[in-house]
Order: structure tokens, then C-alpha cells, then sequence
């Protein structure tokens, strides 16, 4: 089956039980994170910029998620991408090295809004287009050129087929879809953000304006080179088996809220410091080795919360020094935090070459905390919770969503984890979702900004 004919041909019956359980978590998931990114000045900059330069133009446009006022269906998107790309705590796929529900949601949100469509099986469907295309552009990707690009260079493409499904675009049209948000796509350097925590953060913003931006071109008849990461012989391995190989049963959602290479030395850490029952006071020494590009997070101090989610020092020392990371450590205050400070300069990071070559497939750390009476614990070898092979249980998603939405109304949040629960139960979104549950959240002025220092657990 070829990368068009997935697009349109899909159909929600052809989805296996497993894969629609697993996009409703995802739904689930990066709504909870989304809501937790309003409140960051990331997000609030990027919504007043669609607004005010994004605008809706001949159309109704779309609404803001968790916002209200409206800009053009990319607008919408660029921002609701910005605003869950501003909190880390969004799936990834380990061998994108990225994400691709931080775009593919905000584009089929988008669309629906848009062209006021109300068929949950259909969102659904749409939502697995873009993941399924999203993820096998972004190996590719990766799979072909030298260096390592921000997701917005891949998932681009799922946005553009979510924009070819959703608008109807003839074989052709979707291929020239493909094609421009290939070569539009943000092809921006990943690790310069690495080394300098900005608010440019994965480029999932400009990939969701991308694509969405390619799907209306085409529609207009605007052609674009054919899509390499889609149509090269060398890459027919990884489209050929669409529809039988589901790449969104193999991503992996996050228990905490920084990026995914820092998070097995924090998990092993963590384990280290409870079963010791080790006060932080006592702590002189922290060795973690881990792989290359886990070591490159750096361990320096944090002005921002954008520094603070792309490190590994910093939030290991504050999961140290509280026991815990949520989000309060990584912002406001929690930047400020003494007892985190004094750790941070005690903590050394260290490449092991057999972690490296075992990246991205498996990202791995092992630690060891020296007491002040000259005792040191070790954790061996641990990766992070949350992979396909360690996944978090419903239970665990539904409690990091209450966590990150935690002010919004409750009863609120429990009618929108009902609702995504029960899409594609029944034929339609009329009542259970978008215009119902989804009203606080595309509401007609900006919602109450959730408190971000909710526990992630």
C-alpha cells in the first residue's frame, strides 16, 4: 500500500483494538500536557503571534486550543504544537528521536474546528494518519541525512496528510502535499537547542504550520518536489508495510516533565535515593554515565524553564534534593531552589560508548551517589518508564492528566477523559466531545491557566 492510498484508503475498521486504545491515550495525553503549556510564556507569546499575524483571513479559521480566539486552521496549529511542545512531558518516538502527536493532534483539532466535522471514528483515523506518516518520515529522515533534525522537519508530513485526508485532496494533490511540507519543513539543528535552551525548542510549532500550510497549497493547485523520506527507494522499506506494522503502538509517553534522554539517570536516581531513604543533605558526590547525547544535556544551573527541561544536571539534582520532579521544580521558584543548587555542582556526567551505541533504540544510565560517610550506591544499567516494553498503565495516563489539567473544574476533567475514552463508540463527536467537553478549552475567551506545578507522579 503507498503512502496515498494509506492516507485516504484507511478507514477506523481497519484499525486494530490496540491501536485505537493507544490513540485515545495519546489524545489523553497531550491534552493534559497542552494544558500545563498555557501557562508558560512560550505559549502565550506564540498564541498573541497567531492571532495577530495568523489570521483566520476569507474563513472561519480555528480556534486556540485552550484559548478561544481564532487564526487561519495553520495559526491554530502552530500554536497549539508550540503551546505542548513548551512543557516536555509529550510522547516520542525512540527512533524519530521526537515527536509526532505534538503537531498531528493541533492539525486534526484544527481541521475539525475548522471545517466543523464531528465524526469521532473519523478523528481517530485521521489522528493515526498522521502518526503513522509522521513517524516513518522522521526514520527516514534521520535514516538519510547527516544530522539530526528538530521534529518539526518530519512531522510536518503527518500534518500534511492529515490536511490531504481531512480536505479531501485528490491522489496527486496529496503527494504534492507531502512534497511541499517536506521541503518547507523546519530542517532546523536539534542539538543547537541542546547546547542553547531556547524557546525554539523541537520545532514542532513551524513543522503543524508546515503541513497544514503544504495541504491548503496543493489544494490550490501550488506543486512541490516529491517527498525523499516518502518516495526514495531506499526508504520503501519503511512505508511498505503500512497498515500492517502500527508505529504509534511503539512510542513512549513520558512519567516526567523534561526531555526523555535525562530521564533514566532521574528514574535511577530516584530508585537510588528512596530505597536508601538517603537525605539530600548527605549527598556529596553524583557520577551518572550514560550516552553521548545524554551527556551533552550538560548539568548547569537553569534561568529558564526551557533550560531546566532540555538538562540533565538540573532536574536530577532537583529530583534529589525534593524527591521528586514535577513541574514546580523545573519553573518559577523551583529554578531558584537552594537545596537543588548546592547538589548541581556535585553532579558528573559521564559517556559510556556501550549506552551510545545502543541510542536511540534504548537510551540507558546508570548511577552512583556517594554519601558523606564515603558510602556509594549504585543503580546499574536503567532505562526510563514509559516504553513500549515498560508502558504506563491507563491508570498512571489518567493521573498525570488530572496532575497537568489540575485547574480546570473537575468535574470538567473527568467529562474529558470520559470523552476521549469513549471515542469512536459512537458515530459522532456532537455531544461527547469537541463542542461539549471541549467548550472550556476552545471556549470564546481564554481559559483560566492551569497551575503548573502539579505533580506528574
Amino acid at each position: 500500500m503507498s503512502a496515498v492510498d494509506f492516507i485516504h484508503g484507511l478507514r477506523f475498521e481497519d484499525l486494530p483494538a490496540a491501536v485505537v486504545a493507544q490513540a485515545k491515550r495519546c489524545v489523553l495525553d497531550l491534552l493534559g500536557v497542552a494544558a500545563s503549556g498555557l501557562e508558560t510564556d512560550l505559549s502565550r507569546i506564540v498564541r498573541d503571534h497567531a492571532v495577530r499575524h495568523m489570521g483566520a483571513g476569507e474563513g472561519r479559521g480555528a480556534r486556540l486550543l485552550f484559548d478561544g480566539r481564532r487564526a487561519s486552521v495553520p495559526g491554530a496549529a502552530y500554536a497549539g504544537a508550540s503551546t505542548i511542545d513548551a512543557f516536555d512531558a509529550h510522547d516520542g518516538h525512540p527512533l524519530t528521536k521526537g515527536h509526532a502527536g505534538v503537531a498531528v493532534l493541533p492539525a486534526v483539532l484544527a481541521l475539525f474546528d475548522s471545517e466543523d466535522l464531528d465524526d469521532g471514528r473519523e478523528f481517530l483515523a485521521a489522528l493515526v494518519v498522521g502518526y503513522e506518516v509522521a513517524i516513518r518520515a522522521g526514520i527516514a529522515l534521520h535514516g538519510s541525512v547527516p544530522d539530526y533534525h528538530t521534529s518539526g522537519a518530519w512531522n510536518a508530513l503527518g500534518c500534511a496528510a492529515v490536511g490531504a485526508r481531512l480536505l479531501g485532496l485528490s491522489p496527486d494533490a496529496t503527494r504534492q502535499a507531502l512534497g511541499i511540507a517536506e521541503y518547507h519543513g523546519p530542517r532546523s539543528q536539534m542539538m543547537r537547542c541542546i547546547d542553547h535552551p531556547t524557546m525554539l525548542k523541537d520545532g514542532s510549532g513551524w513543522g503543524a504550520f508546515a503541513g497544514l500550510s503544504a495541504a491548503y497549497l496543493a489544494q490550490d493547485g501550488f506543486t512541490g518536489a516529491p517527498a525523499i523520506t516518502v518516495e526514495a527507494p531506499e526508504q520503501a522499506h519503511l512505508w511498505s508495510d503500512l497498515g500492517r506494522r502500527w508505529r504509534i503502538l511503539e512510542i513512549y509517553f513520558k512519567p516526567l516533565p523534561v526531555c526523555r534522554w535525562a530521564q533514566p539517570a532521574i528514574e535511577a536516581a530516584l530508585s537510588l535515593a528512596r530505597a536508601g531513604r538517603i537525605d539530600p543533605d548527605r549527598i556529596e558526590a553524583v557520577e551518572v554515565e550514560t550516552f553521548d547525547a545524554a551527556v551533552r544535556l550538560g548539568a548547569r544551573a537553569a534561568a529558564t524553564t526551557e533550560e531546566a527541561q532540555y538538562a540533565l544536571g538540573f532536574p536530577l539534582a532537583a529530583a534529589l534534593a525534593t524527591g521528586r520532579l514535577t513541574a514546580g521544580e523545573i519553573a518559577g521558584a523551583g529554578l531558584r531552589d537552594a537545596r537543588t543548587l548546592r547538589l548541581l555542582p556535585r553532579i558528573r556526567l559521564v559517556e559510556r560508548e556501550e549506552f551510545t551505541r545502543r541510542f536511540p533504540a534504548e537510551r540507558i544510565a546508570a548511577v552512583a551517589i556517594r554519601l558523606d560517610d564515603g558510602t556509594t550506591l549504585t543503580s546499574g544499567p536503567m532505562a526510563a518508564r514509559g516504553d513500549a516494553d515498560s508502558p504506563l498503565d491507563d491508570e498512571e495516563l489518567r493521573a498525570k492528566f488530572r496532575s497537568l489539567a489540575g485547574a480546570l473544574p473537575r468535574d470538567d476533567c473527568a467529562a474529558l477523559i470520559r470523552a476521549v475514552e469513549e471515542l469512536g463508540d459512537c458515530d459522532t463527536l456532537d455531544t461527547s466531545f469537541l463542542p461539549q467537553v471541549l467548550k472550556p478549552l476552545l471556549a470564546c475567551e481564554p481559559a483560566r491557566p492551569p497551575c503548573i506545578a502539579a505533580t506528574l507522579g
